[in-house]
């Protein structure tokens, strides 16, 4: 007797040992995953610049991961859990790893990165032609090439990071799914929220190296190591600069690839948690798993997958999730993607420091709220009922605090021309009639070069020609221009290169945004958790993985891919001055109109956040009427299912299998 129990006990300590050693390589397959996306995200800026491209263009871009993970979430949610469903985890990883290196390699196939600018880069100021030439005709740097002009301007090479990035979907589509069926398979019910919460703090964690990692890539120069960064006019702060992009997408790579080792070396089933002390129990699992494979053999995989999306399409909670899943990730994701240009364009902060401080800022109180929210879930045994109230008033909340961010504001940055006169007058925003003025019209400047300078009487000028400078002394970013005609001050009339700042105030109100955003941010991660749980116990434990890739789907579908479309071309029509390529050509846009990029930014995702509680309020109308105390199914057909396990009593599924009754009321079965 002593022998048998000493091996039951070896049994159970075997298993739970693989529990958590599949515990672990999930959370860090979803390290790896989000790093990959969080860093991808906090790269559109630098993207955008380096191949010249539209906002809505990028926005399609960033959509190609989603577009590569619905081509196959529904195949895999399905038949991934009747294979070995860590093997293909791990396959999922390196097929990741592939798409980053991917991402990666334009950077190398591609000429070194040219800036627009009036001033000679290599450091040869001897004609001074990028000046006010009064009396003299503006020469520009000419295009040595033609035909290489029009080759740079047709450029294809952002279509591998596309590609790249659709592949890297492709890669991440059996994580998620299969990952969170194989610990509700196999943990206790009670402990599931916990492991979630602790897969969900992976990827916070991810998320913060990820935009940490951005964020130090974006402050290196794209081509270092092959110019010399001294004689760069630009800085991290200029919307001209593009960063190593390419650096971080080649340290995704590898870490997806080292993350898929361990799912190689992992049991396909394991025993029930609580179940392996009793022999009888296990010995009884084995058979019965062997008698659905052996089912499964004979009938095929496919007899029942329509059955299970009928079942799924027929149960109003599910349903009623997926549409406000939908509604909420369109907000949602645009306003994680387009979080760091408007850090940028609003409050006037580099790329890199935009990132860095989202990163900061959003990604401690996510994780806190994300482990307090699972621990929450286990300690009190929240019942699905009580977890869909929960997330309704902490979402609830999260909503009504949004409407603080339209008073965290700063003005547009001040560019004589375009949104003030030359006398510094704020007037409504300029054509390109009005960049020259009096004072620069016999200067023969070019009006359509961004190559901004900052005037001792705190204005911008699009360029030092603009500006009425008629001598410098410097070389690279500490040149100073003197004798500008256009810059009135008192006894000064000398710019420096670059936009001016926004000024104290415009500092505080970015302090006062951080904080409400980190504030948001640890009140929507603790929703996040019971909203998940009412995804989980809303439907059968067969249709589970199904219901959870379906879910994706949709989301990714209806939102992942167009929203970032759709709010790019948004922002596209906010833009006051477009780049101009060395052959004339459009570029990316160099100055917002940060009012209407604000309206856009903040309103919209305010509108959509607003329609999903429609659906939210029905859900908990409908579990409301489910859970009456004391009610019985006297009439009608089964709808909610609870399963009585031991001593515990908790909502384990809820499914839909038929109508509502004449009288309107759905009956609850126990």
């Amino acid at each position: 007797m002593g022998e048998t129990e000493k091996k039951i006990e070896t049994h159970k300590t075997r298993c739970l040992s693989k529990m958590k050693i599949f515990l672990l390589a999930l959370t860090c397959a979803f390290v790896s995953k989000v790093l990959s996306g969080a860093y991808t995200n906090s790269m559109l800026t630098q993207i955008e610049r380096q191949f010249n491209l539209p906002t809505s263009l990028v926005g399609f871009i960033n959509g190609s991961f989603e577009i590569g993970n619905l081509v196959l979430i529904i195949f895999v949610s399905y038949f991934g859990t009747k294979l070995h469903r860590p093997i293909i985890i791990g396959v999922g990883c390196v097929v990741m790893g592939l798409g980053c290196f991917l991402q990666a390699l334009p950077h190398f196939l591609m000429n070194r990165y040219e800036y627009e600018s009036t001033v000679s880069v290599s450091g040869n100021l001897s004609s001074n032609n990028f000046l006010c030439m009064e009396n003299g005709t503006q020469i520009l740097r000419p295009t040595q090439d033609p035909s290489e002009c029009v080759k740079e301007v047709k450029s294809l090479m952002w279509v591998c990071v596309l590609i790249g990035n659709t592949i890297r979907g492709m890669g991440e589509t059996p994580i998620m799914p299969l990952g969170i069926s194989y610990i509700e398979d196999f943990a206790k019910s009670e402990n599931s929220p916990l492991y979630i919460g602790v897969i969900k703090t992976g990827a916070i964690i991810g998320l913060l190296v990820g935009l940490l990692l951005g964020s130090f890539c974006a402050n290196i120069y794209v081509d270092t190591g092959f110019v010399n960064t001294d004689e760069l006019t630009i800085t991290p702060s200029d919307t001209r600069w593009v960063g190593a992009w390419w650096f971080g997408f080649l340290i995704c790579a590898g870490v997806n690839v080292l993350t898929a080792v361990p799912f190689f070396f992992l049991p396909k089933t394991l025993p029930k948690e609580g179940l392996e002390d009793d022999a009888d129990i296990t010995k009884n699992d084995k058979e019965e798993k062997q008698r659905e494979e052996a089912k499964k053999e004979k009938d095929g995989l496919t007899k029942d997958f329509l059955p299970f999306i009928k079942s799924l399409s027929c149960n109003p909670v599910y349903m009623l999730f997926i549409i406000l899943s939908v509604v909420q990730v369109n907000a949602f994701a645009s306003s994680f993607s387009f979080l760091p240009k408007y850090l940028e364009q609003q409050y006037g902060k580099s790329a890199s420091d935009a990132v860095f401080l989202v990163g900061i800022y959003n990604i401690p109180p996510i994780c806190i709220g994300y482990i307090v929210g699972g621990l929450i879930m286990k300690k009190f045994k929240i019942t699905v009922k009580q977890a869909a109230h929960v997330g309704f008033w902490l979402s609830l909340s999260h909503y009504l605090l949004h409407f603080l961010f339209f008073v965290m504001i700063c003005d547009n940055s001040s560019v004589a021309g375009i949104t003030v006169s030359y006398e510094g007058i704020q007037q409504d925003v300029y054509t390109g009639n009005n960049i020259l003025a009096d004072c620069n019209t016999a200067c023969n400047c070019p009006t359509k070069t961004w190559d901004p300078v900052c005037g001792d009487n705190g204005l911008s000028y699009m360029s030092a020609c603009l500006a009425g400078c008629k001598t410098s002394v410097g070389t690279g970013i500490n040149m100073v221009f003197h004798n500008c005609s256009c810059i009135q001050a008192a006894g000064h009339s000398s710019a420096v290169l670059g936009l001016c700042g926004k000024g104290h105030d415009c500092s505080m109100m970015l302090q006062y945004f951080l904080i409400l955003m980190s504030v948001n941010s640890f009140i929507y991660s603790l929703a996040a958790i019971p909203g998940f749980m009412v995804l989980l116990r809303c439907i059968k434990p067969e249709e589970k993985s199904l219901g959870v890739g379906l879910h994706a789907f949709c989301m990714r579908i209806l939102a992942g891919i167009p929203a970032p479309i759709y709010f790019g071309a948004l922002v596209d029509s906010t833009c006051l001055h477009w780049g101009t390529l060395k052959c004339g050509e459009t570029g990316a846009c160099r100055l917002y109109d940060t009012t209407k990029f604000r309206y856009i930014y903040l309103g919209l995702p305010a509108a959509l956040r607003g329609s999903s509680f429609i659906p939210a309020l029905v859900i908990l109308i409908l579990l409301r009427k489910h859970h009456l105390p004391g009610e019985n199914a006297s009439s009608g057909t089964e709808f909610i299912e609870t399963k009585v396990t031991g001593k515990e009593n908790e909502c384990k599924d809820i499914h839909q299998n038929s109508k509502l009754l004449n009288d309107g009321e759905l009956k609850i079965k126990l």
